[in-house]
This record gives C-alpha cells, structure tokens and sequence, in this order.
C-alpha cells in the first residue's frame, strides 16, 4: 500500500522556503529553522532578492526571534474567522467628492395586470409580486407555496440548495399576511421569497460555507443582513449553496447546476443564489463577491446582479475570505429589483469595521439617458474572444440616447493585485491548512483554495505591503477616470474592469444582454467530455459604476435589462428542465 506523504513533514524538511520556513519551524518546535546561512539562498530566489553571505549570516542569527513570535502569537491567541485587521479598507480617497444621498427608492408606475400563472407570478418582479400582495390578489403563503413547489420540483436537479427552511418561512410569511392585513406595510419586500448564500449566518439553522469542514456549523446569531431583511418583511426560504469557501460551484455534496443547461455548472461562487433565482425557485436571493462572484453566476445563469460600492451592506456574521474585497449584493431577474433589495440592506453596522454608512436613492421617474456620461473603449468590443451580444452593446446602448466618450486605462499589472486575496485568504483560514483539515475540501486541483491557502504562506511580507500601495495607486486612477464618465461600458470579463473595480470598490450591473450558442462548460472537478452539448444559452454584459452610484447603473441598465428580459422571458429559464 502506498504511503500517505505527511504535508506537514515536507514543510518540515523545506523549512528555507520564505514565510513556510517560519510557518514549519514553529510547528515543528525546531530551535533553528535553517541547517546553514547558506540555505537562505533557496528564500531569496522566491523573494527576488540577493544578500551577500555576511548578510546571510546575519538574517540567520535572528531567525529564532522570528519562530519564536511566531510560537508566541499562534500559542497565546485564539483568531476566529469573525476577527478583521486591524487596518481596514475604506474604497473612498482623501480629497475627492462623493455624491450625498438620502434613503428613497421610487419605481417607474407600471400597469396592474390580472394575477396570472403560477409560472408568471413566479418569475414576475419584485414589484409586481409587492402590487399583487397589497391589492389582495395574492397572499405571501400562496406565493412560499409556488416556490417551495418549484423547489421540490426544480431544487435537487439544479443542486442548488443547502437548506430549505419551510418551517420558519411559512411562520414569516402567515406573519406578512397578516399585518398587510391590518394595513402595516414594511416596504417593497413585505411578503417575498428569497434565497440567501450560506455563509451569512441563520440562528440555529446550519451555515456550512459550502465546505465539508464546517458542514455542521450551527451558528447562535443571525447575520445583521438577514436581520435587516427580516425586518423589511422579506421571507427566507432557505440557504443557497456556494463554491466551497466561496469559490467556484463545487460544494461538499455536489456542484450547482446552470439551469439553461444542467450539463454544466452555474460557475460561482454565488452559485445557489443565481440558479435559483434565473430558475424562478424565489423572488430574489443574496449572493457575495470578492472577485467575481457575482457577476460569473449572473452571466452564466442569465440573472441581474448588483455588486455594490464596497462598505454599503455590512457582512456582520458572514463568512470572511477577503476582509478588503469581500461584498454582500443582490441577485434578481429585472434590474430594478435590484434597488429595493439594496434599500433594505444598506447601512453600517458596527461589527464590520469597513461598513460605511452612505444613503442610497433611486428615482426611476427622474432617470434620464442624457445626465449620465458613458464611457467605453472601442478595442474592448473586438477580437475572437468578444460575443456578438457583446459586440451589439454600444450600438444598442446608443440607440437608448446615451452619448459614448472613449477612455483608456493605463496598462498596469493589475494582476499581481491577486496576491492580496491570496494572503487574505491564506489568514482567514489558517487553521484549515495548519490542521490539515483542508484534506477535507471537495475541491483539491492546483487553482482550488487549498493550494491556493497554502501557497499563500510563501508570499513576501513585504511584497502584500508594496501590492497594498500600488492597489492605492488605482483607486486613484480609477478616481481620475470616473471624473470623465459615470458609467463604463465593457464586456464582464473584459478589459481588466472585474479585477479593477473589485480591488478598487466601485460598483458593478451585469445584466442580460441577449442569447448566444455556445458548447457546455464541463462540470467543476470533471475531465472535458470530446462531445460537448451545444446550446442557447444566456450572455450577459456589464457596467461599471462610480462609487456610490448604483441609482446610475440601475437608470442605464433598466432600459437594456428589461428589453432583453422581455425577449427571453417565454423560455422562463426552464429550457433543460422540461
């Protein structure tokens, strides 16, 4: 029988490498970490560095200072999950302006229409759902009941679902009915279905993260998001599952579906909220993001995600991967449902030392194309790489009375900017790797978190610092380009922008901008198949907002969304599952 290699053994025997040689040392309890000052030599190529051996002999008598505080803070401390840094990032820069808003949310009026289908009203808007529950029409039980049907129906083949909370959702909706009854209104989401990710917490109720070592975690308090939720009237009908530790579609007990086409994953790592969402199992749902985890699902599942200005919903009892990226946002099917879920959860709290508190307003009656400057880069709309429906955007964003101004970003190695969410990440989670219960994880290619954790405890300490005052440098940039424009137009994973914008804090839309045939992208984890199924699947585009200016994004992407939407909306997002 082969012999398991003890990870925690070669770290011991490869103690040189960088950080890891601390890392092992201390494990290990060895007194000097190195046999030689000569051995520093193997650090210094990771680092790009290059000591003389006086040098070398030097770095070498403090390294048991470095071990032993090392010993002293992973003895002495307990750091959970929930602890931040104590620096935190604030997306606003010194000297610049940043619009004041109050607290409004106003929709366009839209024509009452006669309560149709249960297939219609569980894919119609957040807003029509509302109309219908306050003129009687419908009650908040019968609209749980068409949901969680769907769900028994639709849930197990799309994987969707970690828990479904039936019990406490019928107990919230009987509560909606009644005081919509006796004329108390809590706003827009009084009485709707919604999804949230599992790894904001549920009083009592399991949240998992996605990953098979916290499978039974059972936390005591609600996160302040589902509190403010909750307090808006809005019923939780269950946890949605994401990529384990937020990455990916590949969770402890399977791999969330796409369901335009269930031989491919909905990607990630909000892959629960955005399949359940396009596949009309709940009004809404709450995703994450820290690079890209909104937008991938959206534009893979076909749904409308808001990525707001970091700081504006406070992740007070969710899970950490990024303390300076991570973002709480909705996940809808029309864009301006996208607004009243941001009302209801925006606002500071203070367990989250980076929440910002900043108003948030949105007037669709005041909305006008010629207020609102768009910019774009005509290179990013050509090449092989670039969708028809892509290509289409400048035309049709046009064609809507917007006047386009070219910019251009400067070619900076925005990529290395990655490396800060690795070492984030690598913290976050230390215990899983020290322990080695990251074994555990479902997900163990190179590119998955538990390479990517351990890797990260190679990273110079002194490169995240430098990264950090570069990462200054773009908000910069980004600050000075958005003095040109409002809003930028560009293809979702083109021209830099998600890595930018996420690094950067600014908001994002992506929305669905028409259809497009493609071959299925092989299951997460799984070999490509030599056949891959052809089909019509959804394309989604984007815009990039300035900073704290979602009302923007949502009064440019209304008009766009919602003619895409309309155009699509017969196939109801069900095409594989019938």
């Amino acid at each position: 029988m082969t012999k398991r290699i003890d990870r925690r053994q070669v770290l011991k025997g490869t103690a040189a490498l960088g950080s890891v040689a601390v890392g092992a040392a201390a494990l290990a309890q060895d007194k000097n970490p190195l046999g030689a000052p000569a051995d520093l030599g193997i650090a210094e190529k990771l680092a790009g560095v290059n000591y003389t051996d006086a040098e070398r002999a030097v770095i070498y008598d403090g390294l048991e200072g470095m071990v032993d505080r090392i010993r002293l803070r992973r003895a002495g401390t307990t750091i959970e999950n929930t602890d931040a840094p104590a620096l935190t990032f604030d997306p606003r820069l010194p000297g610049e302006t940043y619009k004041n808003q109050g607290n409004t949310v106003r929709l366009a009026d839209t024509p009452s229409r006669a309560l149709p289908s249960d297939e219609d009203i569980a894919f119609a808007s957040i807003g029509e759902q509302g109309a219908w529950l306050r003129s009687g029409a419908l009650t908040a039980n019968r609209l749980l009941d068409i949901y969680l049907t769907r769900i028994r129906e639709h849930g197990p083949k799309l994987e969707c679902f970690i828990t479904v909370m039936e019990e406490s959702a019928r107990r919230e909706a009987f509560q909606a009915d009644s005081e919509l009854r006796a004329g108390r209104d809590r706003g827009p989401l009084h009485g709707i279905p919604y999804g949230m990710k599992d790894l904001a917490d549920t009083a009592g109720v399991s949240t998992t993260w996605g990953a098979a070592p916290y499978k039974d975690r059972v936390p005591t308090e609600d996160a302040v998001i589902v509190k403010r939720l909750r307090e808006a009237g809005a019923v939780l009908v269950g946890k949605t599952t994401l990529g384990a530790l937020a990455y990916g579609d590949k969770w402890f007990a399977g791999t969330t579906r796409n369901p335009w086409n269930t031989d491919e994953g909905s990607s990630g790592s909000s892959a629960g909220s955005a399949s359940s969402t396009a596949a009309g199992l709940v009004s809404f749902s709450i995703g994450t993001e820290t690079l890209g985890s909104i937008v991938s699902p959206s534009n893979r599942c076909g749904t409308t995600g808001l990525r707001p200005t970091f700081g504006r919903i406070p992740r007070t009892g969710a899970m950490a991967l990024c303390w300076s990226l991570d973002k709480f946002g909705p996940i809808c099917r029309h864009v301006e449902d996208t607004a009243l879920v941001l009302a209801a959860a925006n606002g500071a709290d203070g367990g989250d030392p980076s929440s910002i508190e900043w108003g948030f307003k949105y007037d669709a009656a005041t909305a006008a194309a010629q207020d609102i400057k768009i910019g774009y880069n005509p290179a990013w709309f050509e090449g092989d790489n670039v969708t028809a429906s892509e290509k289409a955007m400048p035309d049709m964003v046009r064609e809507l009375g917007y006047e386009l101004t070219e910019i251009i970003l400067p070619d900076l190695p925005y990529g290395s900017l990655i490396t800060l969410l690795e070492a984030e990440g690598a913290a976050a989670f230390e215990e899983l790797t020290l322990s080695g219960k990251d074994d555990m994880m479902a997900w163990q290619e190179p590119r998955a978190w538990p390479n990517t954790f351990r890797s990260a405890h190679l990273h110079s300490a002194v490169e995240a610092m430098q990264l950090d005052r570069f990462r200054r440098q773009v908000m910069q940039m980004m600050a000075d380009v958005y003095k040109q424009v409002d809003v930028i137009l560009c293809p979702s994973f083109g021209g830099g922008m998600l890595l930018i914008t996420n690094y950067t804090g600014h908001p994002c839309l992506v929305f669905p901008a028409g259809m497009e045939k493609r071959e299925s992208v092989p299951l997460t984890g799984r070999p490509v198949p030599a056949e891959r199924p052809v089909k019509s699947l959804p394309q989604s585009f984007t815009l990039w907002g300035n900073m704290f200016r979602e009302d923007q994004l949502d009064s440019a992407g209304q008009p766009a969304g919602a003619a895409n939407w309309l155009q699509r909306q017969s196939a109801q997002a069900l095409i594989s599952m019938r």
